[in-house]
């Protein structure tokens, strides 16, 4: 069975597993409401702040929001994996002749269309709240979370490979997804932030990510931030991936 093939097999397999009982898909969902109906609207009048960024709380809040759905989404999927290693699925798996590639794959492609389906859901929500995206700038934004969720479902996937262990998975998941989100400027830009914070934020490829979709959001396609934020979310897909592919190849020898 050739790549591909195997990935759509494996895919609808997944797909079908997920949509019987979408109950994770729809809790997935809670928390961003919460943010997006109990937080936001606490920005409004952060919004009037001179370093406040340029096109009202819901334009700058809901881009970072897409990427913290990625973090807890996209970034948290190994758990699922975790359960199949446990009860054996991947080596029998391994007996079919399929590329052992097809897996992450298929798994990793399901989240990311589950991923942009949460997201699409969130976008049409904010729009009575005061959400006035560029059309251009929100598929672009949907492009860049495609990057960035096959990313984190990457390292996620590679980490479950390597631990094999839902509770160190978590451990490890809530010490790293913490600190990216806070200094991503997901909550509160980092224009508000002291200058040291800044420098720190600097090295998170995420905050970059945010940067690059709130200016598609406000329509500015040629931005510095823009081409920013997908050499980030690209390095990160790619790093990710290989690393996700390799891990996998170990873990089952």
């Amino acid at each position: 069975m050739s790549l591909f093939a195997a990935i759509w097999h494996l895919w609808l397999r997944h797909a079908r597993q997920t949509w019987r009982n979408p109950v994770w898909v729809i809790f997935g969902l809670f928390q961003p409401l919460c943010y997006l109906l109990l937080f936001a609207p606490l920005l409004q009048g952060l919004s009037r702040v001179p370093a406040f960024p340029p096109g009202g709380a819901m334009t700058v809040y809901t881009p970072g929001l897409l990427v913290m759905m990625a973090i807890f989404g996209a970034g948290y999927v190994g758990f699922g994996l975790v359960v199949e290693l446990q009860r054996g699925f991947v080596e029998r798996l391994l007996v079919a002749p399929i590329p052992r590639a097809a897996f992450p794959l298929s798994r990793i492609l399901l989240d990311i269309v589950t991923l942009l389906m949460q997201a699409l859901l969130i976008c049409l929500i904010a729009l009575p709240l005061g959400l006035r995206p560029s059309l251009v700038g929100l598929l672009l934004t949907l492009l860049l979370l495609v990057l960035v969720g096959a990313g984190l479902a990457a390292c996620s996937y590679a980490l479950a490979y390597l631990l094999r262990n839902a509770e160190t998975l978590s451990s490890l998941l809530n010490m790293v997804s913490v600190p990216l989100i806070l200094l991503s400027g997901i909550t509160l830009p980092l224009t508000l932030a002291p200058p040291l914070l800044r420098d720190v934020a600097a090295c998170n490829p995420l905050a970059y990510v945010v940067e690059g979709a709130r200016a598609l959001f406000l329509g500015r396609l040629e931005a510095v931030a823009v081409w920013q934020g997908f050499l980030c979310a690209s390095l990160l897909a790619l790093l990710a991936l290989v690393w996700c592919l390799r891990s996998f190849k170990r873990a089952v020898v």
